[in-house]
């Protein structure tokens, strides 16, 4: 038997996005064929879905990987979910809000593991715009990352997060800090219901082993690249020295020391620039 689409499902159960929730499905099968093939996956992996809807793309997940963990927020949606993958036990739906959930947590506590090990996993989600930073950063900063996500984002800001020196931004460097990030394709505004207003792209994320600039605490990385980025097309001279509260002189000493340019603006760094500077600011301030 074939399984209802999204469009579907929709009508089977009177079922009425929430805007406040940030709903917007997609209905496209082609686009979401085109998300799971992104991933790559094997009868070995085990993925994440964070927002799995109506379960269009679980569908796809199942059909192509050893175990999928589907976290909805949504509580009308459970009985759904629950209802279409009640004869495969390989498909465990979880409710509850992944920005307070451990991911590494929701795929130990499951009852299966992958034939290598249950802490290594993969995340496909097509994200509500408004979380999709606090997102990305819950899922790079977790205690054990996923090897690889592959993530529905509003178009703009995944061009902003592939973005590349010269027009990088605080988040560009806070993902490149742990990951890859490539654009698989773009999904048009009219692939979703409720048509949202701005067209979305599938971002790919292959988590770096090692991250970006590995001998840098994170906490002190990202305090000096958030004072870098503080006041918008300034000089790193002025940032720098505002954000960290340092002399002037002391800031451009610093900067000069790392080899950069004091006249130069943040979104112009590449990330070793920023480990440099990193490195000469850790014996000038208090790295707390």
């Amino acid at each position: 038997m074939t399984a209802p689409s999204i469009a579907n499902l929709l009508r089977i159960y009177d079922f009425d996005p929430k805007k406040s929730l940030g709903q917007n499905f997609l209905v496209d099968e082609q686009h979401l064929d085109r998300i799971a093939a992104a991933a790559d996956l094997t009868a070995d992996d085990t993925v994440l879905e964070i927002g799995p809807g109506l379960g269009g793309l679980t569908r796809r997940l199942a059909a192509q990987s050893g175990h999928v963990v589907g976290v909805e927020l949504d509580e009308r949606l459970l009985p759904i979910l629950r209802a279409q993958f009640a004869t495969q036990a390989h498909v465990s739906i979880v409710h509850g809000d992944i920005l307070k959930l451990n991911p590494v947590e929701l795929v130990r506590n499951s009852q299966f593991t992958i034939h290598n090990s249950p802490f290594i996993y993969k995340v496909v989600a097509n994200l509500p715009y408004y979380i999709t930073s606090a997102v990305i950063r819950h899922l790079l900063e977790a205690d054990q990352p996923p090897s690889l996500a592959v993530l529905m984002l509003q178009k703009e800001v995944a061009e902003r997060i592939c973005a590349v020196p010269g027009d990088l931004s605080l988040l560009a460097v806070s993902v490149q800090f742990y990951a890859q990030p490539t654009i698989v394709h773009h999904v048009p505004a009219s692939a979703f219901y409720p048509r949202p207003k701005v067209d979305s792209a599938v971002l790919r994320l292959d988590v770096l082993t090692q991250r970006a600039v590995p001998d840098v605490a994170p906490d002190f990385f990202f305090r000096i690249v958030r004072a870098g980025f503080s006041q918008k097309r300034k000089q790193l001279l002025n940032t720098i020295s505002a954000g960290l509260h340092l002399p002037k002189l002391e800031a451009a000493t610093a900067l000069e020391e790392a080899g950069i340019d004091p006249k130069r603006r943040a979104e112009t760094l590449t990330l070793p620039e920023w480990g440099k500077l990193c490195r000469v600011l850790a014996l000038k301030t208090d790295p707390a």
